[in-house]
């Protein structure tokens, strides 16, 4: 793959998309993922005109995002049926409307998606992408979950629980883009665990602070992602680990395990290390076993499967990724991990720009084709 070839005509390319009334981010977009494409199919099959199966390509892309767009916008307009907002109170009561949302005549799932779409403000694509469903099968769960509380008595709020795993889910958006979401999260936990004494509201708090504590260094001047092992440590903020790493050592000393404590012990190890060299894989595969124990998630394994990398080897592994479903996200882009580290380049190349052609964000996209473009310069 000639990587300079395909940068002489992006701009070129871009051009055309606009002339043809595309706007320029959207033109842009449709582009990143024709360069994606031809990262993928180019090696093995050529074009015999580059520019045109260029434009081609991200000419339907292009196409493809406007018509989704267009027909979420309709779905999004028939499912918002709230009323307009009144003036704004005096007290917060925004943890009230999470337990008031979290209904008890919801199943927990559905609780989840209704108090994210009328409390915590995200899209039904956002919560849609958090539950790894379509769009559409989300945007009618949250329609029926709105029909079945229509006629209830809000006067029996749901389980601690469920409202923990709203305001994780609302955390991990945040902490993927809208950093004011992730803030409003930490602000939220940390007022139920001042009124709850529960030990998983302690273990959730740990774990989005010590995550939080990373977040200057997660991406480049560029706006590109830096893999944690390649983050400059001394940007953690050291105060909100320590923090973290307290409420989760008070909480551990209860012996009432559960999730969030579990997965914050893991990010507490990788807190603890100086160096990514020095990070202790040995006791969180430990932790990780404890994790899958308690939630028996496929994800879980597949993290799981990446700790057993780093601690015993590439091939223990990829060994491991192979009991797991290749329809996993990111379960392409760690197996490209792990067979770049076995020593395997075009496999882990090709590997990587599949997972690029499947990754959920733009920043995930763009990091794991330079990682495909850099392994293919270095096979030259």
């Amino acid at each position: 793959m000639d990587e300079l070839l395909l940068r002489s005509l992006t701009p070129g390319v871009l051009a055309v998309l606009v002339r043809r009334g595309a706007d320029f981010a959207a033109a842009e977009d449709a582009v990143q993922d024709a360069l994606v494409e031809a990262v993928r199919v180019w090696p093995s099959e050529a074009p015999r005109d580059p520019k045109g199966w260029l434009v081609t390509v991200a000419w339907r892309r292009f196409l493809d995002a406007t018509r989704a767009d267009a027909s979420r916008r309709r779905r999004e307009d028939r499912l918002d049926e709230e009323p307009s907002p009144g003036p704004a109170p005096t007290v917060d009561d925004t943890l009230q409307l999470y337990f008031l949302c979290a209904h008890p005549s919801l199943t927990p799932s559905s609780a989840v998606a209704l108090t994210l779409r009328a409390v915590g403000g995200l899209t039904t694509r956002q919560i849609a992408r958090a539950y790894l469903v379509p769009e559409a099968t989300m945007a009618q769960r949250i329609s029926r979950a709105k029909r079945t509380v229509s006629g209830v008595r809000f006067d029996r709020p749901g389980d601690v629980s469920t409202v923990l795993r709203v305001l994780y889910l609302v955390f991990n958006e945040g902490y993927s883009g809208n950093v004011d979401l992730a803030a409003e999260a930490i602000r939220l936990t940390r007022q139920l665990a001042a009124a709850i004494d529960h030990p998983e509201v302690a273990g959730l708090l740990a774990l989005m602070l010590l995550h939080h504590a990373r977040r200057a260094s997660r991406t480049a001047p560029d706006g590109s992602l830096v893999p944690l092992a390649e983050q400059d440590r001394g940007r953690w903020d050291t105060g909100m680990i320590a923090e973290g790493v307290g409420i989760l050592q008070a909480a551990l000393a209860r012996d009432r395990l559960g999730e969030f404590q579990a997965q914050a012990a893991v990010a507490a190890l990788h807190a603890d290390a100086p160096t990514a060299e020095e990070t202790d894989w040995v006791q969180i595969v430990e932790w990780y076993d404890e994790l899958a124990g308690l939630t028996d998630s496929p994800v879980v394994r597949l993290n799981r499967a990446v700790a057993v990398g780093e601690a015993d080897g590439p091939r223990a592994g990829l060994a491991e990724l192979a009991a797991l479903s290749d329809s996993l996200p990111r379960h392409t882009a760690v197996a490209a991990y792990l067979h770049e580290r076995d020593g395997d380049l075009p496999t882990a190349a090709r590997l990587y720009a599949e997972a690029a052609h499947k990754a959920p964000t733009l920043a995930e996209r763009d990091h794991l084709t330079r990682q495909a473009a850099r392994l293919n310069a270095n096979l030259r």
